[in-house]
């Protein structure tokens, strides 16, 4: 009988991890934004996850551009043929002007991620539209275009700041996923973390620079295994512009929404 006991045991200890891990596998989707309270109360300001339930999931990158990293991401992203959305720093853009040009060629979305990087929590409203403002101007004379997309450095908004955006005419982006990979947890880390956690709507955060200390090679490397691990789960690519439409509008109007955006 204590070996029978025991066999049984162990048949639901093993019962029981496969489960978890097959749960682990495919993580429970949220199917609100409550987690959002920003999304919630500004829904037509703020974005961090869209509500759908087809599976399209934006890869976004912040800090860039550069000359380190960020080539290296296109590269890989013209080799899967995605479209990712880059969320731009207006002194970088004024340092690699040229690299700002090339995501816009080759269909990628932009965003206006400050001129400098500063916590914004910290700042009063004239320094965010310092900021915004002279990104923005810095995008245009690259690339003839300016873009309705912004996102705060760290992620860091007020209500104030959120109404302020509105007044200025931009979309406020955050995001579901976070890879943490400016710490340089690596390729297999970075990977998990957006594996373990994907749901339709996702928007994931990683970046193509950041300080010079900062060693992203991993997101460079994750990256190239990432995109076909998921389209193996079934998930589209699609940029942020296409992604709120689909959140507010539903997919028919994603399309248009990157077409408007570019012009």
């Amino acid at each position: 009988m204590r070996k029978e006991g025991f066999l049984m045991l162990a048949r639901l200890f093993i019962l029981s991890g496969l489960i978890f891990i097959s749960l682990s596998s495919f993580p429970p989707v949220s199917s609100s934004a409550d987690y959002y309270p920003l999304q919630t109360e500004f829904p037509n300001h703020m974005l961090y996850q869209a509500q759908i339930k087809d599976k399209m999931i934006a890869l976004t990158f912040d800090d860039g551009p550069d000359q380190k990293y960020t080539p290296g991401l296109l590269d890989i992203l013209n080799k899967h043929q995605i479209k990712a959305t880059f969320f731009l720093m207006g002194s970088r853009v004024a340092k690699y002007p040229e690299v700002t040009r090339r995501m816009v060629n080759e269909g990628h979305a932009i965003g206006n991620h400050t001129y400098w990087h500063p916590n914004l929590a910290e700042a009063d409203i004239h320094q965010m539209e310092w900021e915004i403002n002279h990104t923005n101007n810095q995008i245009y004379q690259a690339t003839g275009r300016t873009t309705p997309w912004f996102r705060a450095p760290y992620g860091a908004l007020n209500e104030q700041q959120v109404l302020s955006l509105g007044f200025l005419g931009y979309k406020g982006i955050g995001w579901s996923i976070d890879t943490e990979d400016w710490k340089g947890p690596g390729e297999k880390a970075i990977t998990r973390q957006v594996i373990h956690n994907v749901h339709p709507g996702a928007i994931v955060l990683m970046h193509n620079a950041g300080h010079w200390t900062q060693d992203l090679s991993g997101t460079v490397e994750a990256l190239d295994e990432l995109i076909p691990l998921l389209k193996r789960n079934g998930y589209q690519f699609v940029t942020i512009p296409q992604m709120w439409q689909l959140h507010h509008h539903g997919h028919d109007s994603s399309q248009h929404a990157e077409e408007k955006s570019l012009k």
